[in-house]
């Protein structure tokens, strides 16, 4: 027996016609980047901030993270969109070092997807963007997620050593939805942790 559902023929429609715009959207500038601060509560001081990827589609208009962004893991073009967005992250650090809008210390978060990590050259690929962009390591935090840590703990602490060796800053992001395991804390390198919200959403009830 077939059914017919006019709803997934929709969604379908609509998943391809994101990833064809998808592929063209590097190349038409649609992509930027907006900033959400960091702040110390009791100073006002902003500490850093983390750096969020919009696409402004020219028919659709704004278009959500979440529909684009699991296209863009499944079709593998945010291989091209990940290293857009950190060549844009450290532009902009530069950018501010240079008009002296930050000092030491600051540092800008960028995602960074597990199919990115898990690539044979994420170390140099990093590597060659913030020797280009002419930037202090230092203000640079990269945020993986838990998934990143699941096939092989081993690969991910080496590559992780070798960038910190730079200067730059590690955080696990969404921490206590996936694969979640304090473990991790203690075999890799990593800074910051980011409690998912789900967690702390009734902390003070």
């Amino acid at each position: 027996f077939h059914f017919y559902l006019p709803g997934m023929q929709l969604a379908a429609t609509r998943r391809l016609e994101i990833e064809t715009d998808l592929h063209h959207a590097l190349n038409r500038d649609e992509l930027t980047l907006h900033f959400q601060p960091q702040v110390e509560i009791e100073s006002g001081r902003i500490l850093g901030a983390e750096a969020l990827l919009r696409w402004y589609h020219p028919r659709r208009g704004l278009v959500a993270p979440g529909d684009f962004i699991p296209v863009a893991e499944e079709t593998g073009i945010i291989l091209p969109v990940g290293d857009w967005v950190l060549r844009e992250a450290c532009r902009s650090i530069r950018q501010w070092a240079d008009h002296g809008v930050i000092e030491a210390g600051f540092r800008l978060a960028v995602n960074v997807s597990p199919k990115q990590f898990r690539q044979w050259d994420f170390v140099e690929r990093v590597a060659t963007i913030v020797d280009e962009s002419g930037i202090d390591a230092h203000f640079l935090e990269l945020e993986l997620t838990e998934g990143v840590f699941v096939h092989d703990v081993q690969d991910a602490a080496f590559k992780m050593a070798c960038l910190i060796e730079l200067g730059i800053r590690f955080a696990i992001d969404d921490f206590g939805t996936g694969y979640s395991s304090l473990m991790y804390l203690k075999r890799l390198p990593v800074e910051v942790l980011k409690i998912d919200r789900s967690f702390v959403d009734g902390v003070l009830e």
